[in-house]
């Protein structure tokens, strides 16, 4: 009886199941209908963004660069966290603009503002 056919249907043992460990044939998309297409990853121009890789000898000297600056210490480490989150989960080129905006308001001279600029470029790789 377990494993005959009546009228074209299986008929099932006491496990409930029909031997493949589901109920549902094709239950590998869950709730989706239909054959939806695999979603294709969108690519981007590869950008400049700080290497995390290297993100504590960055710390190092940029701290040593605003420790020689006029700005505040509290200022400094808010200042530093930013650049180091738009450097690295964004560009360096938007981290660049941040750090513009510091110049521009009297907080960094020009040639702290070119030092960070450096620090950025040679801690930055393409990705």
């Amino acid at each position: 009886m377990v494993g005959e056919l009546k009228k074209n249907k299986v008929v099932v043992g006491p496990t409930g199941g029909s031997g493949n460990g589901s109920d549902r044939a094709g239950s590998r998309n869950g709730n989706k209908k239909g054959g939806s297409k695999p979603r294709t990853k969108e690519s981007t121009k590869r950008q400049a963004m700080l290497n995390t890789h290297r993100i504590n000898p960055f710390k190092y000297d940029m701290n040593e660069v605003l420790s020689e600056s006029a700005m505040d210490p509290s200022k400094a480490s808010a200042f530093l966290a930013t650049v180091i989150a738009k450097a690295s989960r964004i560009s360096t080129k938007d981290a660049k603009e941040f750090v513009k905006t510091f110049l521009d308001s009297g907080d960094l001279t020009k040639e702290e503002f070119d030092k960070i600029n450096r620090l950025l470029d040679r801690y930055s790789r393409a990705r």
